[in-house]
C-alpha cells in the first residue's frame, strides 16, 4: 500500500510513499536537472510522473537497444518529451564483434544503455522488490568503489536510494526503491498513467528480447520470431568472423543456430531478474 504506518516515539504515524519519493527527488535535485532513464516499463512511467509532481527539472532519455519489443518502442514514441538516444552500433553488430551476450558478459547493456548520461545525476526506477538476491543491506547513500560496483539496471537489495557508480561515473537516485509491485500499479491506476499494452497481455516485465537475465526468452522468441532469425544470423556472422581470423579454436558451435540453442538452454535454469531497466549483477548488463 502507498500509505503505510511507522511507530515514532511510541505513536503510530501514517506516511505516504508518494510523498517520500517526491521528497527524495527534491532533496537531491541538481542545479542543472536530472537525467531520467526512461525504458517505457511500469517503473519508468511512475518515476517520470513523480518527477513531474516533484517539480524537478529533468530530461527523459530512452536508450534504443534495437532489441526491445516493437510494442514497447511504439509506446515510448508517444511521449514527445522523451529523447530517443540511438546507438552507433546495433545489437546485431555487437554480437558479430563479441559473440552471444551472457550473464557474465553483458557487453550489450554497457554499450547500448550505460553509455548515455555519463556524469549526469540520473533518476532510475530500480526497486528492491525486483531483486532475487536478498542481501538485506539497505542504506540511504552508497559510494561505489572498484570492489563494489553499482550498475544502472541492477535490482538488488544492496541498492541504495542514492548511489555513485564507479564505472559509469553516475550518481543514481532511486526514489521508488522501496516500492512493491502493488505500489507501482496502485500509483498508476490512481493517477491514470498510461502504460505499455504488453502488461495487459500478461507480461510482468519488459526489456530486451533475448536478454540472458530473462528465463522466458523462449516465449519471447515465439512471440517475436523475426528476432530469433536476426540473432541466429548475427551469430552465424560472429562464427564466420572468428574463423576468418583463424581464432575459432575455442568456439564450441559450428553454426549460429547451435549457438542460439545453447543460449536458450543456458537461460532456462536462471532466475528471472530482468526488468528492462536493466537494467546487472555479475559484471554485465537493461
Amino acid at each position: 500500500m502507498l500509505i503505510e504506518q511507522r511507530i515514532i516515539d511510541g505513536k503510530i504515524v501514517e506516511y505516504s510513499k508518494v510523498d517520500v519519493a517526491i521528497q527524495r527527488l527534491k532533496s537531491f535535485d541538481p542545479a542543472d536537472g536530472y537525467y531520467l532513464a526512461f525504458s517505457g516499463g511500469k517503473d519508468s512511467v511512475v518515476i517520470k510522473a513523480l518527477a513531474d509532481m516533484a517539480g524537478v527539472k529533468y530530461e527523459a532519455h530512452y536508450s534504443l537497444t534495437t532489441v526491445d519489443p516493437p510494442e514497447l518502442v511504439r509506446f515510448i514514441k508517444t511521449f514527445p518529451d522523451v529523447t530517443i538516444d540511438r546507438p552507433l552500433k546495433t545489437m546485431w553488430q555487437l554480437i558479430v564483434e563479441n559473440g552471444p551476450p551472457t550473464r557474465l558478459n553483458r557487453f550489450c547493456c554497457k554499450y547500448l544503455k550505460e553509455s548515455h548520461g555519463i556524469g549526469w545525476p540520473t533518476i532510475t526506477g530500480v526497486r528492491w522488490a525486483e531483486s532475487i538476491n536478498r542481501k538485506a543491506n539497505r542504506h540511504l547513500v552508497d559510494i561505489g568503489s572498484k570492489g563494489d560496483t553499482v550498475l544502472n539496471d541492477d535490482n538488488d537489495e544492496s541498492r541504495r536510494i542514492v548511489e555513485n557508480c564507479y564505472r559509469t561515473k553516475k550518481t543514481l537516485v532511486n526514489p521508488i526503491i522501496d516500492w512493491s509491485d502493488d505500489d507501482v500499479w496502485e500509483f498508476i491506476h490512481q493517477n491514470k498513467i498510461r502504460y505499455c499494452c504488453l502488461y495487459d497481455e500478461g507480461f510482468t516485465r519488459l526489456g530486451c528480447i533475448g536478454c540472458p537475465m530473462n528465463t522466458r526468452v523462449a516465449e519471447q522468441f515465439e512471440r517475436w520470431p523475426t528476432y530469433k532469425t536476426a540473432y541466429t544470423r548475427a551469430l552465424d556472422r560472429f562464427i564466420a568472423r572468428r574463423k576468418a581470423k583463424g581464432n575459432d579454436g575455442n568456439i564450441k558451435w559450428k553454426t549460429g543456430q547451435e549457438c542460439f540453442v545453447w543460449c536458450i538452454q543456458r537461460g532456462s535454469d536462471k532466475p528471472d531478474t530482468m526488468d528492462g531497466q536493466i537494467e546487472i549483477e555479475e559484471s554485465e548488463d537493461t
